[in-house]
This record gives structure tokens, sequence and C-alpha cells, in this order.
């Protein structure tokens, strides 16, 4: 399983270029309550492009920052576990990865390097490239889900 980091303009020309078969999307956007969208700010547009999307409106925001948006991180990204049932099926079913935030550089690679560490133990890979600046909450908040999935999955099996 492949997977790649896009900011919302490079999703756009691949988008119009040709989108890639057998490709999930992970897509993060800025929720209506963020101080810095547009009015007329929309989520990345996929449809009739894939099969398998997960879109989530999310701040990017660090720990120390969560209490100002009056978040905790038990409370910040509740779409995880979510998140993680969606890795695993799109890795399952051969299905490459693609990690879509605004401008690819904190939410979408801090989701890649956890999906990467979780299943390849390569997550470090994503934050010594300096093209990113991962967000370690979504980092450790994907992690601990795909960890939680796995364990999980791993004893409904074992219990058949």
């Amino acid at each position: 399983m492949k997977i790649k980091i896009f900011s919302r303009r490079q999703i756009e020309e691949l988008l119009r270029e040709g989108f890639p078969e057998k490709t999930a999307v992970i897509s993060f956007y800025d929720p209506e309550t963020s101080r810095f969208i547009a009015e007329d700010y929309r989520p990345v547009d996929y449809k009739e492009k894939t099969d398998r999307l997960f879109q989530v409106p999310l701040h990017d925001i660090d720990l120390s920052v969560l209490p100002e948006y009056g978040l905790t991180y038990e409370t910040y990204f509740p779409e995880a576990d979510a998140l993680a049932e969606f890795i695993y099926s799109a890795k399952t079913d051969g299905y490459d990865i693609i990690c879509q935030c605004e401008y690819g550089e904190s939410r979408s690679s801090g989701c890649a390097a956890a999906i990467l560490e979780h299943f390849y133990k390569k997550g470090i890979s994503v934050f010594t490239d300096y093209r990113y600046y991962p967000n370690q909450v979504v980092y450790h908040k994907v992690l601990e889900a795909l960890e939680k999935f796995y364990e999980t999955s791993k004893r409904s099996f074992l219990d058949r």
C-alpha cells in the first residue's frame, strides 16, 4: 500500500489530470468554525473520482491550543476510530491511500506518518522530510486508533 501526501492545490490538479484507480482518500478540511477560512470555502470535491473517501473537518491545532477551541485530547478528532476502520478496509482491498489537507504539510502528513508507522514502522520518514510539519495530535490520534482497531480485530478473529 502506497501512502501519498497532497495539498489542496496538488489534489485539484490530479483530479483534473486523471485520478489513479484503487486509491482511497483521507481529506482533512477546515471546519466552519475556523478563524482563517474564506466565506466561499468548500472541501475538495471528489465526486466520481474515488469510491473510497473519508472527509473530516478538523482544526489544524496543537495540543496546547485545544482548550482555546473548547477541546481536549479526548474530544479532538472523534472520527479517528472510524478512520482506522476505513484505513484497514482500504489496505485489505488493495487500495493506495492519499492523505490530503489544505497545504499538504500538517494534518495530512501527521495522518500519513501514523499509517506508515503502524503498518511499516516508517513513520519517522515523514517527520524527517522538511516539506512536512506533521500535526502531532493527528499523528497520535490516528496511530492509537489503528492500534486499537488492530487489537480489537485480532481478538474478534480469535474469538471465532
